[in-house]
């Protein structure tokens, strides 16, 4: 991770095909595309490669988590169990779509925990957005039988987690919907991109009209398609597409690659007694994107932090003060802010989210390191790094 370190000839002949041969919207004009159809190539790889029936390509992960919610008929008033943890995007979505996002506890797979999920639900309570953060999974068995119980919607939101897998089954999937990311630097990355993955035909019709301003796409007429439903543009280009396609060739290579670092580096650690590492549920399913390991208090995590650094060991991210990845650190989403009001300002009940309290997240974040896991390392480049590492350990 990031895929742009395996870009190649791949990427090149697709982008040019399209440029020398085809069309860059995604829809029609078939006399003008040489019956280049990169989108649809993607989506029908990426049905194949996650085992899906339905994937619908859009411009952004932020786009798809919109569209997935839509689609799955999340939204004005709907409450949906969000994690403190997450990129900002995951939260945000949630507030566009009109609906009221709930923070619940993370645990230390650092995904949404079942006890948080089932603390947090309430009648209105419609949906969780679940997200596997930095490439590895929730507790999917057991937060499956929360919803089933409550009859909650599970959005997956995979989009740090495209080729991690649970039990055999790709993340993503497992839940009603879910989202992927294929910006510059997800696992794959289609420059800027996005795809909505679901089993359901009604939540894949509801997407594919949605993010294309309700068109029904039947025929080969845009202009005479029939509009069920409203929507908005989130469409994807085909040349973002084409370059997504080469990129998800390289997927299982990409994995492979993540796997084999992150094993290296995580077995030269393994003695290190106040090192323990995140709680993955199924360490065969791990995408392997990232390296995350727990200290012992935060103020030696601080101090681990800045002595990695000062050592060389780049790509690491302490995200409990991170502006991005952690909600104490969000002051626009607890206070609200947005160039208009937004629909959950008319909710008099609404949640005060200054005064969200999330002690178990805070415990866990606070003494919680990412390291990055590159694929252009060479082996010399990972001995170098792993003494760099013991290092900074005072070993």
């Amino acid at each position: 991770m990031p895929g742009f370190e395996l870009f190649g000839p791949e990427e090149k002949q697709e982008v040019a095909d399209v440029m020398e041969n085809g069309f860059t919207f995604r829809y029609n004009f078939d006399h003008m595309r040489n019956d280049r159809w990169k989108t649809r190539d993607m989506e029908a790889l990426l049905c194949e490669k996650m085992n899906a029936k339905h994937a619908h390509l859009v411009s952004s992960g932020t786009a798809a988590l919109q569209t997935a919610m839509a689609a799955a008929g999340i939204g004005a008033g709907d409450e949906v169990i969000v994690p403190p943890f997450t990129f900002v995007a995951s939260v945000e979505a949630v507030f566009m779509a009109g609906a009221v996002p709930v923070f619940a506890e993370i645990d230390e797979t650092l995904c949404l925990s079942p006890e948080g999920i089932e603390a947090a639900i309430t009648p209105k309570t419609k949906a969780i957005n679940l997200v596997h953060m930095c490439g590895s999974m929730a507790k999917m068995d057991e937060i499956k039988a929360i919803c089933e119980k409550h009859n909650l919607v599970i959005l997956e939101d995979a989009c740090q987690a495209i080729g991690g897998s649970y039990k055999g089954q790709a993340l993503g999937t497992i839940g009603h919907v879910g989202c992927y990311s294929f910006d510059s630097v997800k696992t794959i990355t289609c420059g800027e991109g996005g795809a909505v993955i679901t089993n359901d035909e009604t939540i894949y019709n509801h997407a594919h009209m949605y993010s294309d301003h309700g068109h029904d796409h039947i025929g080969n007429d845009r202009g005479a398609e029939d509009h069920p439903i409203m929507g908005l543009n989130f469409r994807i280009s085909e040349m973002n597409a084409a370059m997504g396609l080469a990129q998800l060739r390289k997927l299982d290579k990409i994995i492979d690659i993540q796997r084999k670092n992150k094993t290296a580096i995580k077995n030269a650690m393994a003695d290190i007694d106040e090192v323990s590492f995140r709680e993955i549920p199924d360490p065969e399913g791990d995408s392997a994107g990232f390296l995350t390991f727990m200290m012992p208090t935060e103020e030696r995590t601080v101090e681990i932090n800045k002595k990695l650094a000062e050592n060389g060991v780049d790509g690491c991210f302490y995200w409990y003060v991170n502006n991005w990845h952690y909600l104490s650190n969000w002051k626009h989403i607890q206070e609200l802010k947005s160039p208009a009001d937004l629909p959950i300002t008319l909710i008099k009940d609404r949640p005060d989210y200054t005064k969200v309290s999330v002690p178990k997240s805070d415990a866990i974040m606070s003494r919680t390191i990412s390291m990055l896991i590159k694929l252009s390392w060479t082996e010399e480049q990972i001995a170098e790094r792993i003494a760099n590492i013991k290092k900074a350990f005072g070993q």
